[in-house]
């Protein structure tokens, strides 16, 4: 077992700072698989994910020595990734999901599964025409299971601010998702 497996990301990071490859790979093998997953949930395309988690540990390695631990470092690390999806969003061209087309299941069941995957699809897509902000703040608190407190912190706003964000996008959630939002309750 590497001692870097015990490490804190705190100590991790010091010695990152120091250039010290073997903590950086892992700090990056403890935080990637979770980073990715927010990346795909915000940006909905794995191929973008991957481009985001690669650049925020880019920076994770370039800004190790400036580095304050004013927040824990998995904090401070997914503000850095759900920044890089939202100025990515605001660049890319909204491609809408019924162009996407349907995904073949193969599994046996097909008759659940399609009408598991098309409520999924239609709660995606409305979550997806949701403001950046609502989005973000709806993926971090239901997603990731984050505190509003937690989320807050990332988004760099206030407890207040976070609520107020999920109790809008429930309400626009409700009226995009329309008489289907009645079967979930």
């Amino acid at each position: 077992m590497d001692d870097n497996d015990d490490a804190s990301d705190l100590a991790l990071m010091a010695r990152v700072a120091q250039g010290d490859e073997a903590a950086y790979r892992s700090l990056s093998l403890r935080h990637v698989g979770a980073m990715l997953g927010l990346a795909r949930r915000i940006l909905g395309n794995a191929a973008d994910a991957e481009d985001v988690v690669q650049e925020a540990m880019l920076r994770v390695w370039t800004h190790a020595p400036r580095w304050q631990p004013l927040a824990a470092f998995r904090t401070w690390l997914t503000r850095i990734v759900v920044n890089l999806c939202l100025d990515r969003k605001r660049k890319a061209p909204w491609v809408d999901l019924d162009q996407a087309g349907e995904i073949a299941d193969p599994s046996p069941d097909a008759g659940e599964t399609a009408e598991q995957n098309e409520r999924d699809r239609l709660v995606q897509q409305a979550i997806g025409k949701l403001p950046d902000r609502q989005r973000t703040a709806v993926v971090l608190t239901y997603g990731d299971g984050m505190s509003n407190a937690e989320v807050a912190e990332v988004m760099g706003t206030t407890v207040s601010a976070v609520e107020t964000l999920l109790v809008r996008a429930k309400q626009n959630l409700r009226r995009g998702l329309g008489d289907n939002a009645d079967d979930e309750d």
